[in-house]
Order: structure tokens, then C-alpha cells, then sequence
């Protein structure tokens, strides 16, 4: 296990919200010497710089802002990478590290070597659903009355928190394909994997399919025996290793959803079991009951998310959706025939087959976004060329009738319009809230 106490640490991307503010506070509240260095200046930074105001006069901490210098890496101690760096295997700042032989790790690696047990943790992945099913779990465990926390890629450092761990906390982590391949240089894995969902994603990141594919599976690779491994129904690529349990999300009657009407469609029923496997894995509590909590859950924003209904028009904010693989299943989720899509965004050189193929199925495409017109080409017509979202939305609301959907689900990232998911999900609640003359009202 690292001490930081006296180390010189660099802290590899301090980001625009924050990302790295929490081990930054750590290390420097343990003794380090810390370097925190992003790309981007700092009147972009401004609020997660003035976060660590309080540390500009220790002595203890420098600002590298705007730029990396090689001298970072290859003199430190130790070299906290931000974990979506893409493509770290070749990174020229990390290769200086290590090739000055300096120990590379990343904020969730310093939070699991300190956990007090590996068995008590449930790890989540999937392309979709991860952040539902980790909010889903410790819903469920408040409920229930069993200690807990909640981290990883949903937000919030846990290592602040750590001395309140026990032996007997459950510990829910939502861990992304980044934060995996980190993981998997330590050989790690939870005590509790649980993967809600595959489609292809992150290609730009990853290299291609098989590397993302490579680095999911780190979440059930170095399990050991007597570990359970949770596998949403569909999900494929993934083996439980010796000794491990596999379950899969399925087989569960009718009536144990009855109260859940409010988790719309066949993906958040999915979420809801792979959550429930995970607690009695945990805990012993069975499905059924655990289920049975969530009647007082809250769909996450952004994520399939009811924000009104207007003359008989429901209009769901799915912004949280990235893959088009994602966008298709909400679609189906809905009612294929009912649904009126806005979809696109930054392109991250992914299959856009799943969304141009329902062109003619849906009630009605609008495209946004960087990859909006190679849709539209690709579905060959019948297509709204839309640009911006102000404008799908104007169209869609246009066009749907009572009964209908008016649905965001965009199968993109954000990066080419929006900072992230949650300003274009943010715009879209705005929008369909607003007070402008609705067509046909």
C-alpha cells in the first residue's frame, strides 16, 4: 500500500468538475508534495482550481496548468493518472514515468488497495445502465439497513471517507472501461461483479472493440473462488472464472414488480435484477424483497427520465445515453412506434447502424451533432437533418401526436456541442418546459 506522506506526487488531470480534487485534497492532507497538471489553462479550470485555494500557501502544491512537462512525470515518486486518458499504453507523459520506473496509479486503484475487504465490494460496469444499477443498489441497502457507500465513476471521491469503512460495509462502486484497464494492471476485481450491459463503445479510447471488450472484463477476471459474478440477460463476452458464481438477470415473475410501474421498460427492469442479484450476494437478502424497496426509488436524471407530458406527448430525457446501441434499446424500451428520436452527437467512430435502421419504424428521427448527417446517409432518407437541438425538439414537438414519445436519447457523447450529458440534457428540459407556442396544444 502507497504512504504519500513526503512523496513528490504528480496528480495527471485536475478537469473542468473536478475529477481530480478529491485525491488531490488527500494526498496533500497525508503529506505529499503534490503537481497537479491538465491540459486545458486555467480560466478554464476556475472553479476546480479555487477549490484547492486553501493549499496555495502550504509550500506543498504547484499548478501545471495549460500544458504537460515531461519533468512532472519522470521525477516524481508517484503519478496519479487521470483514468480517461485516452490510450495510456502510449501516452508520452506516462511512458516518461515509466520509463524512469515511477509508480503509476489512479484515484480508484489508491481507494480499493485500502479496502478492508475485497468480498464487500460490488464493482458495476456496462456500457449502459451502470450508474441506474449502483444507485439502484444502494437505494436498496439503505433500505434494507445494511452499511454502505457509494463511488467510483458516479462521482464523489471515497477516499475521504475510508476511516468510516469496516470489515462490514458494503462498498458499491461504478467502475468504467477507463477505471477497469487501471484495475487490471493490479489484477483486481471485486468480490461482486455485476455487468449490465455490452454494445460497442469507446473505440476511440480503447483502440477497437476487442480492447474495450478486454478491458470490461477486467471486472471479473481476477475474481477467485467463491465470488459471484452477475451478468444482465443478453450480456455475452464475460466468464466467471474457477469457483465463481455466475447468476444471470432473469427468470424473475411478474409479480415481483408490481409497485415499480414508475422504472419504465425492459432495460430498468434488467438494472432493477441485476441490482437485487448483487445485494443478496451481499447480503442474503432475497430478490424479491430487495425489489421490493425500490418501489421508493428515483430514476437517476438524465437517464430515462420523465420531465413532462403536454397534450398527451410524454417528453423523456435520455442524455445520459452514448452509444447507439443504447439509444436503440430505449427506443424499444418505449415502443418502437410510438417514439419520436433525437439522436447524435461527437463521434467516436461507433456503428451508427442501430440508430439509422429504425428510420421508418419510429414515429420520427431527428439527427444533432457531429454525426447527425452519416445517420442520415446512412438510413438513405427519411430523416429530420436537425443540427442543433433547439431545433429537433421544435420539430418533434411539432410533429407528435397524443399518445406518442418526444425522446432524447442521443447514442453520442456530448463533447461536440455541449461540455457534457448533463448541459444537453439540462438545454432539452428546458426547452420542452419553455414557454413557447406548441403546435397542435
Amino acid at each position: 500500500m502507497i504512504d504519500p506522506s513526503g512523496l513528490r506526487v504528480t496528480v495527471m488531470g485536475l478537469g473542468r468538475f473536478g475529477g481530480g480534487l478529491g485525491v488531490t485534497r488527500w494526498l496533500l492532507e497525508r503529506g505529499a508534495r503534490v503537481t497537479v497538471t491538465d491540459l486545458a489553462p486555467a480560466e478554464k479550470l476556475g472553479g476546480s482550481v479555487a477549490a484547492l485555494g486553501e493549499w496555495a500557501s502550504s509550500g506543498r502544491l504547484t499548478l501545471r496548468l495549460g500544458g504537460h512537462e515531461a519533468g512532472d512525470f519522470s521525477e516524481a515518486d508517484l503519478v496519479v493518472a487521470n483514468p480517461a486518458v485516452p490510450r495510456p499504453w502510449e501516452n508520452v507523459y506516462l511512458e516518461a514515468a515509466r520509463r524512469a520506473g515511477v509508480a503509476i496509479t489512479t484515484e480508484i486503484g489508491l481507494v480499493v488497495e485500502r479496502l478492508p475487504s475485497r468480498s464487500r465490494v460490488v464493482g458495476v460496469t456496462g456500457s449502459a445502465g451502470k450508474s441506474t444499477t449502483v444507485s439502484m443498489i444502494g437505494h436498496a441497502l439503505g433500505a434494507l439497513g445494511v452499511d454502505h457507500r457509494v463511488g467510483g465513476n458516479i462521482g464523489g471521491s471515497l477516499l475521504a471517507g475510508l476511516e468510516r469503512v469496516t470489515a462490514e460495509t458494503v462498498v458499491v462502486l461504478e467502475l468504467s472501461s477507463f477505471q477497469l484497464w487501471w484495475l487490471g494492471r493490479d489484477a483486481w476485481s471485486p468480490g461482486v461483479a455485476v455487468v449490465t450491459s455490452f454494445s460497442e463503445n469507446h473505440a476511440d479510447w480503447h483502440g477497437g472493440l476487442a480492447g474495450y471488450l478486454k478491458s470490461k472484463a477486467e471486472v471479473c477476471r481476477s475474481q477467485r473462488a467463491g465470488d459471484s459474478l452477475v451478468l444482465a440477460e443478453g450480456v455475452e463476452g464475460f466468464e466467471g472464472a474457477a469457483g465463481v458464481r455466475v447468476l444471470r438477470a432473469r427468470g424473475i415473475g411478474e409479480e415481483a414488480f408490481a409497485g415499480l410501474s414508475h422504472l419504465p421498460g425492459a432495460a430498468m427492469r434488467s438494472n432493477a435484477v441485476c441490482a437485487a442479484m448483487a445485494v443478496e450476494c451481499v447480503s442474503g437478502i432475497g430478490v424479491e424483497e430487495t425489489l421490493g424497496t425500490l418501489g421508493s426509488f428515483s430514476a437517476l436524471e438524465h437517464r430515462m427520465e420523465l420531465v413532462c407530458e403536454r397534450g398527451g406527448v410524454r417528453f423523456i430525457n435520455d442524455s445520459k445515453c452514448t452509444t447507439p446501441r443504447g439509444a436503440r434499446m430505449a427506443v424499444e424500451t418505449l415502443g418502437v412506434s410510438k417514439v419520436h428520436l433525437i439522436a447524435g452527437g461527437y463521434d467516436k467512430e461507433l456503428d451508427l447502424s442501430p440508430i439509422s435502421s429504425l428510420v421508418g419504424d419510429v414515429a420520427g428521427l431527428y439527427t444533432i451533432g457531429q454525426t447527425g448527417d452519416a445517420i442520415a446517409e446512412l438510413a438513405g432518407g427519411g430523416v429530420e437533418r436537425c443540427g442543433r437541438l433547439e431545433e429537433a425538439v421544435r420539430r418533434a414537438a411539432a410533429r407528435a401526436k397524443a399518445g406518442e414519445i418526444v425522446l432524447l436519447s442521443p447514442g453520442h457523447a456530448s463533447w461536440d456541442q455541449f461540455e457534457n450529458y448533463e448541459a444537453r440534457g439540462a438545454l432539452f428540459r428546458e426547452l420542452v418546459k419553455g414557454e413557447w407556442e406548441w403546435v397542435n396544444r
